[in-house]
């Protein structure tokens, strides 16, 4: 059963030291790169989600365990981000930088730009560096000006640097290319709750509350209001992709995503502090995580066999796999566009399964959900975790082979989901 003391074990003894090593102390920031067995490519190419993601990581750290070298290394990536990533001249935040830190993909991407206003204000609430929260709020005043759709509500994908129309609004090759997505507005919901925590912190005690904080509040309510009526459908999974007018251009279904949006959503409400908007977002988060403990748990009691991959169908409640169900844990990553199950699984979807679960537990009482925690971290550290190399790896097969093909370290693969699991944890376990 899981405990306080093994998860702390996990964050300090097999996630944070990989990171660490990481550190660039030639041209700033991290490395961009680390193959399968962590050996590290210095030359490799920086980009600003990894940066940003490893700052808000080492400033979370920082505010749990108050030891220095973590705010060493908070301090180092917040360095980084503002002297190679942030567009002095446009404003928001460049998407790739080359290892020594100039400009080589200009294209503002507003998920990436969410995810520097998330570091910087955790930055804030760690250390107390009130310039990091001037700037999280430059970028959210860009955000706002660049990214939200007055019309129809949230957040566009992109634009070019010079913040005119873009045709290619895709996040990565495997993504729709569509002007709004569930992803990049699910993260900005995700910023803002933690930036507005960080101007109530600024403003507490001081009677004239900042305008910052009002127009951060009022925009974080109307987001989490779409997220609700717009991106949570009828059977309480997200859609993924939208046109301008939010209707739905994709069939595919994320777990994980789902998973995590139920406790992000519930966060959200929480900061704002509508009671009424708290008890609903509280219904419909419960209700997601009802629908994917049904549905995307890796588990059964009755067989051993697994299908391949396009010979699954998901009917009813739990797991009814009609040709034989799966036996091999974790949480399954989702549903393809034409409705068969993904069998390979990913590691950040195990973390936000963990949290998603938990918050479930915390709403609930009901042991199922204290069971699935117990379930996926059993399974996090029997196939994911590496004690060899450190860090996790990033996806395994139907039979929990790792892909030695894949990073332990890049672009997408960072410390923010799995660390923020542990520091979840420990947090709520308190």
């Amino acid at each position: 059963m899981i405990n306080k003391q093994e998860v702390i074990k996990m964050a300090r003894e097999n996630i944070l030291p990989f990171w660490q090593n990481m550190k660039d102390d030639e041209y700033g920031g991290f490395y961009g790169e680390a193959d399968f067995y962590g050996k590290i490519d210095k030359t490799a190419n920086k980009g600003g989600i990894l940066n940003s993601r490893i700052l808000w990581t080492f400033s979370a750290a920082y505010k749990l365990f108050k030891d220095d070298y973590y705010k060493t290394c908070a301090v180092h990536a917040k360095e980084f981000l503002t002297s190679a990533f942030l567009d002095n001249e446009h404003g928001g935040v460049y998407w790739l930088v080359d290892n020594k830190g100039k400009p080589l993909q200009t294209r503002k991407q507003f998920y990436n730009i969410a995810f520097a206003i998330y570091a910087l204000s955790e930055y804030f609430l760690a250390v107390g560096d009130k310039s990091s929260l001037v700037t999280a709020l430059s970028l959210f005043n860009v955000l706002e000006k660049y990214g939200f759709d007055p019309e129809y509500g949230g957040y566009i994908e992109a634009r070019i640097r010079e913040w005119n129309d873009i045709d290619d609004f895709r996040l990565s090759g495997k993504d729709l290319n569509s002007p709004k997505s569930m992803n990049t507005n699910l993260h900005v919901l995700e910023a803002y709750t933690t930036l507005l925590i960080a101007c109530q912190k600024a403003n507490a005690g001081n009677s004239d509350a900042v305008a910052g904080e009002k127009h951060v509040k009022k925009a974080l309510q109307a987001l989490l209001r779409v997220t609700l009526d717009k991106i949570v459908n009828s059977s309480r999974h997200f859609e993924l992709f939208f046109d301008m007018e939010w209707n739905s251009l994709s069939k595919e279904v994320s777990w994980g995503h789902d998973i995590e949006g139920s406790w992000l959503m519930y966060e959200a409400a929480l900061a704002i502090g509508d009671i009424n908007l708290t008890n609903e977002v509280r219904q419909t988060a419960i209700a997601i995580a009802d629908k994917i403990h049904s549905v995307a748990l890796g588990t059964s009691t009755e067989t051993d066999h697994f299908k391949p991959e396009g010979q699954w169908s998901v009917e009813g409640s739990p797991l009814d796999y009609r040709n034989g169900e799966l036996k091999n844990g974790g949480l399954l990553s989702g549903l393809t566009e034409d409705g068969n199950v993904l069998t390979k699984k990913e590691w950040w979807p195990q973390s936000e399964a963990v949290i998603g679960f938990y918050n479930a537990y915390e709403l609930t009482g009901e042991q199922k959900y204290s069971d699935a925690v117990n379930g996926i971290w059993e399974y996090i550290k029997n196939h994911f975790t590496d004690n060899t190399n450190g860090e996790w790896h990033n996806e395994l097969d139907s039979n929990n082979i790792p892909d030695t093909k894949m990073p332990k370290a890049g672009f997408w693969k960072c410390p923010y989901h799995n660390a923020r699991m542990c520091f979840e944890l420990i947090k709520r376990m308190n």
